[in-house]
């Protein structure tokens, strides 16, 4: 041994550290692979204690991808987590975030799921349209209408008339049967009025509502009452569904019933007071204030037991009118049949269906349809449980709901949010953080997840395209909950089939 050098230490005093031993030959790992990880349910991973970690994630649901901390995976629909994990108090859902995020593709995943969980997707008015494709794509009706491709018959009761009829079949049946249960006929008989009263207030409803339209101001009573009769003397008389034209034609008939609920006895001055009224009808009747939806017999009824998408996406190009006029008479015939659907149901003499209504481009549709189309929207908030339909409801930010002309209308808005049994929000602007945290609170991190979510797309520098990695990131919130983020994983099918800007990479 050399004096001055400190001779070696012997190799069992040497300690490992965290990766092995150091020096030569020690063996030392400058990396180390993540343990592989299965799911399984506590009596299948007993013994793999203590390796065993409790999951944040619920598996109850659609499945929407990986857990952006965890790697989990994250289900997730509006319907699963209402009836089976009992996670949330309605079955509805708010999607926020900015555009080319991935809002659309995301509730097409969620759909797709439900539909194989039973319940039936519905989309009444699809404007750009995105959904047209995936209903299809399960063997759904697509209905086409406007621009000479189908109509919409704003005076055809859809189901309530066979509905009505079922329930009168069953309350004669009950009465003339050897015991004849009189509490069981009085149920019958109640449902039966019900109905009646639903399919003249809807249709009621739609002509006010696009005679409100057609000239920017809500018809005045006299009106409305010449409306409503008319429509009930074509009730009695009129063989099959009538039209728009036939409703012009009865109000124009300037019988004495009419005369009457206008105050107006003599003919002259009944033709004065309904003057305006007539000019508005006839605009609708002959399509210069619509177009040609609205003037013929429907083209093709609504069905009940598939997936039903309205293509009003020939809309595009009119006024806001004309498409808030579309969207509101799809809304309500297709509230119509569900409802009679759900009625035949409470009385047990049909199967319950379930049904999930997607409005995508909410601010759009408040914007087109004013004050109707948010007291519809805030009606099915309020009702959806008792109704058996679940809810999504798909727009950019906050201040698409702020941005509503009347001050009732902004505060129903923001009202969608706050009753919302779940909010995902994707990517937004941090002076979108305030407000969101006035709803659902947000921890500072998931503040910096849905910032930085919001930057734009980098570039590819192999290839050259922008590609934009936070698409398809999403934050699960429920109430005052942590949420949940995940990344949306998709299929080459669902790449290929959901692809909103299919008309840009055609042109390029």
């Amino acid at each position: 041994m050399r004096r001055g050098k400190t001779p070696a230490r012997p190799a069992a005093w040497r300690r490992p550290l965290r990766r092995g031993f150091t020096g030569p030959g020690g063996g030392a790992h400058r990396h180390l692979d993540p343990a592989p990880m299965w799911r399984g349910t506590s009596m299948q991973v007993c013994g793999l204690w203590p390796w065993a970690a409790g999951s944040g994630a619920p598996n109850i649901g659609a499945p929407m991808g990986r857990h952006l901390e965890t790697g989990e995976m994250v289900c997730c629909d509006v319907v699963s987590w209402f009836t089976d994990a009992k996670l949330i108090g309605n079955p509805s859902a708010f999607v926020m975030a900015l555009p080319a995020k991935g809002k659309t593709t995301m509730v097409w995943r969620m759909i797709q799921c439900l539909r194989d969980f039973g319940v039936l997707p519905m989309v009444f008015g699809d404007i750009r349209p995105d959904y047209v494709p995936v209903i299809r794509a399960m063997g759904g009706q697509v209905v086409r209408l406007g621009g000479g491709t189908g109509y919409l018959n704003p005076l055809d009761p859809g189901a309530l008339p066979d509905a009505v009829a079922r329930v009168e079949r069953a309350h004669a049946a009950v009465l003339t049967g050897a015991a004849p249960d009189l509490a069981r006929a009085a149920q019958l008989r109640a449902a039966a009025t019900e109905l009646r009263e639903s399919m003249r207030a809807r249709r009621l409803l739609r002509v006010t509502t696009m005679v409100h339209l057609s000239r920017g101001e809500v018809p005045d009573e006299r009106e409305r009452n010449v409306l409503a009769r008319a429509l009930e003397l074509l009730d009695a008389e009129h063989d099959g569904v009538p039209v728009m034209a036939d409703l012009l034609a009865m109000i124009r008939s300037g019988r004495r019933e009419l005369r009457e609920v206008a105050i107006c006895p003599d003919a002259d001055r009944y033709a004065a007071a309904i003057e305006l009224l007539e000019v508005s009808l006839v605009g609708i009747v002959t399509g210069t204030t619509f177009g040609d939806m609205f003037s013929q017999p429907t083209s093709e009824p609504m069905r009940l037991d598939t997936p039903v998408v309205f293509d009003v996406s020939e809309l595009r190009s009119k006024s806001e009118a004309a498409q808030a006029a579309a969207l509101q008479v799809c809304w309500s015939y297709g509230f119509g049949n569900i409802g009679a659907a759900q009625v035949l149901a409470d009385l047990g003499l049909i199967d319950r269906q379930l049904y999930v209504l997607v409005v995508d481009e909410l601010h759009r549709v408040l914007r087109a349809g004013g004050g109707t189309l948010v007291e519809a929207v805030d009606q099915s908030t309020r009702l959806n449980r008792e109704d058996g339909t679940g809810t999504i409801f798909v727009t950019h930010t906050n201040k698409d709901l702020l941005a509503l002309p009347r001050a009732e209308d902004r505060a129903k808005a923001t009202g969608f949010v706050e009753r919302a049994g779940m909010v995902l929000y994707g990517g937004l602007p941090p002076k979108e953080m305030d407000a969101i945290d006035q709803i659902t609170p947000l921890s500072q991190r998931e503040r910096q997840w849905l910032t930085a979510w919001a930057s734009p797309p980098s570039t590819n520098p192999r290839t050259g395209s922008r590609e934009d990695p936070n698409r398809g990131r999403f934050l699960i919130k429920v109430g005052q909950l942590p949420g949940i983020p995940f990344k949306l994983d998709l299929t080459a099918a669902e790449r290929e089939l959901q692809n909103s800007n299919y008309r840009w990479e055609e042109t390029r």
